[in-house]
Protein backbone atom coordinates (compact mmCIF):
# COMPACT_ATOMS: atom_id res chain seq x y z
CA UNK A 1 0.00 0.00 0.00
CA UNK A 2 1.31 3.60 -0.82
CA UNK A 3 2.47 5.64 1.95
CA UNK A 4 1.70 9.16 1.21
CA UNK A 5 4.46 12.35 2.21
CA UNK A 6 3.14 15.79 2.27
CA UNK A 7 5.64 18.70 1.41
CA UNK A 8 5.11 22.00 2.75
CA UNK A 9 6.55 24.42 -0.02
CA UNK A 10 5.56 27.70 1.80
CA UNK A 11 6.70 31.09 1.80
CA UNK A 12 9.00 32.35 4.33
CA UNK A 13 6.24 33.74 6.98
CA UNK A 14 6.65 37.34 7.55
CA UNK A 15 7.03 37.24 11.76
CA UNK A 16 6.74 34.24 14.12
CA UNK A 17 2.88 34.56 14.38
CA UNK A 18 2.35 33.81 11.24
CA UNK A 19 4.78 31.00 10.84
CA UNK A 20 2.47 28.92 13.03
CA UNK A 21 -0.57 30.12 11.09
CA UNK A 22 1.57 28.94 8.36
CA UNK A 23 2.31 25.32 9.94
CA UNK A 24 -0.69 24.25 11.02
CA UNK A 25 -3.09 25.32 8.31
CA UNK A 26 -0.18 22.72 6.09
CA UNK A 27 -0.69 20.24 8.52
CA UNK A 28 -4.73 20.21 8.11
CA UNK A 29 -4.34 20.45 4.53
CA UNK A 30 -2.30 17.35 4.43
CA UNK A 31 -4.21 15.52 6.51
CA UNK A 32 -7.19 16.47 4.78
CA UNK A 33 -5.05 14.90 1.62
CA UNK A 34 -4.65 11.45 3.51
CA UNK A 35 -0.71 11.87 3.79
CA UNK A 36 0.77 10.45 7.01
CA UNK A 37 3.63 12.64 7.71
CA UNK A 38 4.82 16.15 6.43
CA UNK A 39 8.05 18.32 6.38
CA UNK A 40 8.75 21.86 6.70
CA UNK A 41 11.44 23.89 5.32
CA UNK A 42 14.51 24.28 7.89
CA UNK A 43 13.83 26.92 10.47
CA UNK A 44 10.47 27.33 9.59
CA UNK A 45 9.47 28.61 12.84
CA UNK A 46 10.11 30.65 13.45
CA UNK A 47 11.81 31.55 10.43
CA UNK A 48 15.20 31.16 8.81
CA UNK A 49 17.89 33.91 10.39
CA UNK A 50 19.07 35.32 6.84
CA UNK A 51 20.02 38.66 7.99
CA UNK A 52 17.50 40.01 4.99
CA UNK A 53 14.52 40.19 7.12
CA UNK A 54 14.23 41.46 11.05
CA UNK A 55 13.28 38.45 13.61
CA UNK A 56 13.71 38.86 16.96
CA UNK A 57 15.80 37.32 19.48
CA UNK A 58 15.23 32.86 20.07
CA UNK A 59 12.69 32.66 22.44
CA UNK A 60 12.15 29.80 23.87
CA UNK A 61 8.89 30.86 25.36
CA UNK A 62 7.39 31.01 21.66
CA UNK A 63 8.94 28.27 20.50
CA UNK A 64 7.36 26.11 23.30
CA UNK A 65 4.05 27.71 22.44
CA UNK A 66 4.82 27.00 18.87
CA UNK A 67 5.51 23.09 19.31
CA UNK A 68 2.36 22.89 21.16
CA UNK A 69 0.06 24.32 18.63
CA UNK A 70 1.85 21.91 15.89
CA UNK A 71 1.84 19.19 18.28
CA UNK A 72 -1.89 19.46 18.27
CA UNK A 73 -2.53 19.89 14.72
CA UNK A 74 -0.81 16.83 13.99
CA UNK A 75 -3.12 15.14 16.25
CA UNK A 76 -6.23 16.83 14.58
CA UNK A 77 -5.24 15.71 11.28
CA UNK A 78 -3.60 12.70 12.36
CA UNK A 79 -0.12 13.50 10.38
CA UNK A 80 3.35 12.78 12.00
CA UNK A 81 4.99 15.95 11.11
CA UNK A 82 9.09 16.92 10.43
CA UNK A 83 8.84 20.86 11.66
CA UNK A 84 11.75 23.25 10.73
CA UNK A 85 12.34 25.40 13.75
CA UNK A 86 15.51 26.25 16.23
CA UNK A 87 15.95 25.74 19.98
CA UNK A 88 18.59 27.08 22.53
CA UNK A 89 20.96 24.39 23.57
CA UNK A 90 23.32 25.10 27.05
CA UNK A 91 23.10 28.76 25.69
CA UNK A 92 23.62 27.99 22.18
CA UNK A 93 21.32 28.50 19.24
CA UNK A 94 20.95 25.74 16.98
CA UNK A 95 19.12 24.92 13.88
CA UNK A 96 16.51 21.73 14.01
CA UNK A 97 14.18 19.74 13.38
CA UNK A 98 11.40 18.85 15.75
CA UNK A 99 9.77 15.32 14.76
CA UNK A 100 6.08 14.89 16.06
CA UNK A 101 3.99 11.57 15.93
CA UNK A 102 0.44 11.71 14.33
CA UNK A 103 -0.93 11.74 17.91
CA UNK A 104 0.95 14.81 18.45
CA UNK A 105 3.67 12.88 21.03
CA UNK A 106 7.08 14.64 21.00
CA UNK A 107 9.62 12.25 19.07
CA UNK A 108 12.63 14.21 19.64
CA UNK A 109 14.93 16.42 17.70
CA UNK A 110 16.94 16.19 14.67
CA UNK A 111 19.96 19.12 15.24
CA UNK A 112 22.07 20.13 12.31
CA UNK A 113 25.58 18.95 12.95
CA UNK A 114 27.15 20.00 9.69
CA UNK A 115 26.54 24.24 9.20
CA UNK A 116 27.26 25.85 6.13
CA UNK A 117 30.02 28.42 6.96
CA UNK A 118 27.44 31.30 6.39
CA UNK A 119 25.62 29.90 9.48
CA UNK A 120 28.85 29.74 12.05
CA UNK A 121 28.34 33.30 13.29
CA UNK A 122 24.74 32.63 14.34
CA UNK A 123 24.39 28.76 15.47
CA UNK A 124 25.79 26.59 16.67
CA UNK A 125 26.42 22.59 15.23
CA UNK A 126 25.07 19.48 17.26
CA UNK A 127 27.15 16.48 17.63
CA UNK A 128 24.49 13.66 17.96
CA UNK A 129 22.04 11.78 14.85
CA UNK A 130 18.95 9.98 15.47
CA UNK A 131 16.16 7.95 13.31
CA UNK A 132 12.60 7.91 14.41
CA UNK A 133 9.47 6.01 13.63
CA UNK A 134 6.14 6.54 12.90
CA UNK A 135 4.36 3.80 12.46
CA UNK A 136 5.31 1.83 9.29
CA UNK A 137 7.93 4.33 8.16
CA UNK A 138 11.50 4.69 9.57
CA UNK A 139 13.27 7.98 8.90
CA UNK A 140 15.84 9.99 9.35
CA UNK A 141 16.53 13.98 9.04
CA UNK A 142 19.34 15.82 7.25
CA UNK A 143 19.54 19.69 7.42
CA UNK A 144 20.36 21.46 4.34
CA UNK A 145 24.05 21.87 3.77
CA UNK A 146 24.64 18.04 5.59
CA UNK A 147 22.69 16.97 2.91
CA UNK A 148 23.59 18.46 -0.03
CA UNK A 149 27.66 18.32 0.50
CA UNK A 150 27.90 15.34 3.58
CA UNK A 151 26.84 11.53 2.14
CA UNK A 152 27.60 10.37 5.02
CA UNK A 153 24.59 12.46 6.64
CA UNK A 154 21.96 10.22 4.73
CA UNK A 155 24.17 6.72 4.97
CA UNK A 156 24.05 7.02 8.57
CA UNK A 157 20.44 6.92 9.11
CA UNK A 158 19.57 4.48 6.04
CA UNK A 159 21.88 1.69 7.43
CA UNK A 160 20.34 2.33 10.91
CA UNK A 161 17.14 1.02 8.99
CA UNK A 162 15.46 4.58 7.39
CA UNK A 163 13.40 4.20 4.20
CA UNK A 164 12.72 7.75 4.24
CA UNK A 165 15.52 10.49 4.66
CA UNK A 166 13.75 13.99 4.76
CA UNK A 167 15.66 17.12 3.50
CA UNK A 168 14.81 20.31 5.25
CA UNK A 169 16.51 23.11 3.49
CA UNK A 170 16.28 27.04 3.31
CA UNK A 171 17.56 28.51 -0.50
CA UNK A 172 16.92 31.49 -1.85
CA UNK A 173 17.88 33.23 -4.96
CA UNK A 174 20.97 35.62 -5.40
CA UNK A 175 21.18 38.26 -7.94
CA UNK A 176 21.29 37.05 -11.04
CA UNK A 177 21.25 33.50 -10.56
CA UNK A 178 19.96 31.07 -13.24
CA UNK A 179 16.23 30.45 -12.59
CA UNK A 180 15.23 27.05 -13.80
CA UNK A 181 11.72 25.43 -14.65
CA UNK A 182 12.43 22.08 -14.23
CA UNK A 183 13.99 20.16 -11.61
CA UNK A 184 17.89 19.25 -11.92
CA UNK A 185 18.12 21.27 -14.85
CA UNK A 186 21.46 20.29 -16.13
CA UNK A 187 22.31 24.38 -15.81
CA UNK A 188 21.09 24.80 -12.61
CA UNK A 189 23.63 24.22 -9.49
CA UNK A 190 24.83 20.94 -8.27
CA UNK A 191 22.20 20.83 -4.97
CA UNK A 192 18.87 19.00 -6.90
CA UNK A 193 21.69 16.43 -8.38
CA UNK A 194 22.97 15.83 -5.05
CA UNK A 195 19.65 15.35 -4.15
CA UNK A 196 19.14 12.21 -6.55
CA UNK A 197 22.56 10.77 -5.71
CA UNK A 198 21.55 10.73 -2.00
CA UNK A 199 19.06 8.74 -2.52
CA UNK A 200 20.31 6.57 -5.13
CA UNK A 201 23.83 5.82 -3.61
CA UNK A 202 21.89 4.73 -0.64
CA UNK A 203 18.50 2.99 -2.36
CA UNK A 204 16.26 5.30 -0.27
CA UNK A 205 13.61 7.90 -0.39
CA UNK A 206 15.06 11.26 -0.51
CA UNK A 207 12.42 14.44 0.33
CA UNK A 208 13.79 17.88 -0.20
CA UNK A 209 12.02 20.70 0.65
CA UNK A 210 12.57 24.39 0.21
CA UNK A 211 10.54 27.92 0.71
CA UNK A 212 8.46 28.71 -2.39
CA UNK A 213 10.59 32.43 -2.97
CA UNK A 214 10.67 33.79 -6.51
CA UNK A 215 13.65 32.65 -8.64
CA UNK A 216 14.21 30.08 -6.13
CA UNK A 217 17.31 28.04 -7.47
CA UNK A 218 15.58 24.60 -5.44
CA UNK A 219 12.18 23.33 -5.23
CA UNK A 220 10.63 20.37 -3.07
CA UNK A 221 10.98 17.15 -4.48
CA UNK A 222 10.57 13.88 -3.80
CA UNK A 223 13.29 11.21 -5.32
CA UNK A 224 12.87 7.43 -5.67
CA UNK A 225 15.62 5.13 -4.74
CA UNK A 226 16.76 4.69 -8.18
CA UNK A 227 17.61 8.29 -8.22
CA UNK A 228 14.27 9.61 -10.01
CA UNK A 229 12.59 12.07 -9.43
CA UNK A 230 9.12 11.06 -8.76
CA UNK A 231 7.25 14.60 -7.50
CA UNK A 232 8.60 18.20 -7.54
CA UNK A 233 6.79 21.63 -6.83
CA UNK A 234 7.04 24.61 -9.80
CA UNK A 235 9.60 26.89 -8.81
CA UNK A 236 8.39 29.96 -6.34
CA UNK A 237 4.85 28.25 -6.10
CA UNK A 238 3.17 28.07 -3.02
CA UNK A 239 1.73 24.94 -1.73
CA UNK A 240 1.29 21.56 0.09
CA UNK A 241 2.96 19.19 -2.44
CA UNK A 242 1.81 15.52 -1.64
CA UNK A 243 3.18 12.58 -3.13
CA UNK A 244 2.48 8.54 -2.77
CA UNK A 245 5.77 6.50 -2.05
CA UNK A 246 6.80 2.34 -2.04
CA UNK A 247 8.48 1.93 0.90
CA UNK A 248 9.30 -1.41 0.05
CA UNK A 249 11.71 -0.22 -2.74
CA UNK A 250 13.71 1.33 0.14
CA UNK A 251 15.94 -1.77 0.92
CA UNK A 252 19.08 0.51 1.76
CA UNK A 253 21.22 -1.70 -0.36
CA UNK A 254 23.46 0.36 -1.31
CA UNK A 255 23.51 1.94 2.00
CA UNK A 256 24.43 -1.29 3.51
CA UNK A 257 27.58 -2.55 1.53
CA UNK A 258 29.51 0.81 2.18
CA UNK A 259 30.42 0.67 5.85
CA UNK A 260 33.58 2.96 6.12
CA UNK A 261 35.57 2.64 9.64
CA UNK A 262 33.98 5.99 11.08
CA UNK A 263 35.84 6.80 14.23
CA UNK A 264 34.33 10.38 14.90
CA UNK A 265 31.81 9.43 18.12
CA UNK A 266 29.20 11.56 16.82
CA UNK A 267 28.68 9.12 14.07
CA UNK A 268 28.35 5.88 16.37
CA UNK A 269 24.98 4.38 17.13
Amino acid sequence: MPFRVALANLRSPADPEESITLATAAIAQAGARGASIICFPECFVPGYRDGKRPLPPPDMAFLERAWTAVGDAAARARVAVVLGTERVMDGDLRISALVIDADGTHLGFQDKVQLDPSEDATYAPASERAVFRSGELTFGVVICHEGWRYPETVRWAVQRGAQIVFHPHFHQATPGSYRPARFADPTNTFHEKAALCRAAENTCWFVTVNYAGEGSPTTSAVVSPEGEAVAWQPYGQEGVLVADVDLSQATGLLAQRLRPALQDSRWQA
